[in-house]
């Protein structure tokens, strides 16, 4: 399917489930589970605890996705609660979301790529990021989220957006350079 196509059909399984229909909610769980799953274990250190999490989130999901107005955001909104419970979860334990300076004149750069050799690689220097850091490049790259919309998300500026990526892309490359690219 193009991406247009899958776009619609997100939009058609969340207008199902706000309904009431338990195969379109199970649909949205399949689709967005394992991604979501990933996104909470990079911002949790404790892999059980990052399921627990997004078991709460999908239970969020349920209760409140009949409230939810515009369904083109379900993605946004989605990672918005994942967000709000991993910070939450980061207070409980003693550890505070580290805010960065918002960097409003940062130029985007052009995004790269890398090849899927690199995959191994890369995913293991994503858990040396700052979580704030690797938070923004799992919305922006993996999950392809738009910078306005990871703002919504993380619940900061643009500028900060694209603060925190451009000083995560450096980082990261810092890492794959230093372990062996």
């Amino acid at each position: 399917m193009s991406d247009q196509a899958e776009r619609l059909y997100e939009r058609l399984l969340v207008l199902r489930c706000q309904t009431g229909d338990d195969d379109a909610y199970r649909e949205l769980v399949g689709r967005f589970g394992l991604r979501l799953r990933y996104f909470l274990r990079k911002l949790v250190s404790r892999t059980d605890r990052a399921d627990d999490l997004a078991q709460e989130v999908w239970l969020d999901v349920l209760r409140q996705l009949p409230r939810l107005k515009d369904v083109g955001a379900f993605t946004t909104w989605l990672y918005r609660i994942a967000h709000g419970k991993a910070m939450l979860e980061g207070r409980r334990n003693g550890r505070t979301p580290t805010t960065m300076v918002d960097v409003e004149q940062i130029a985007d750069e052009t995004e790269e790529s890398f090849s899927p050799e690199d995959a191994a690689r890369i995913h293991a220097a994503l858990d040396e990021l700052e979580p704030m850091h690797r938070e923004v490049i799992v919305l922006r790259f993996l999950e392809e989220l738009s910078y306005d919309e990871i703002g919504q998300v993380v619940g900061c500026p643009l500028g900060t957006v694209r603060s925190r990526i451009h000083y995560a892309k450096s980082k990261l490359k810092q890492l794959l350079t230093r372990n062996g690219n």
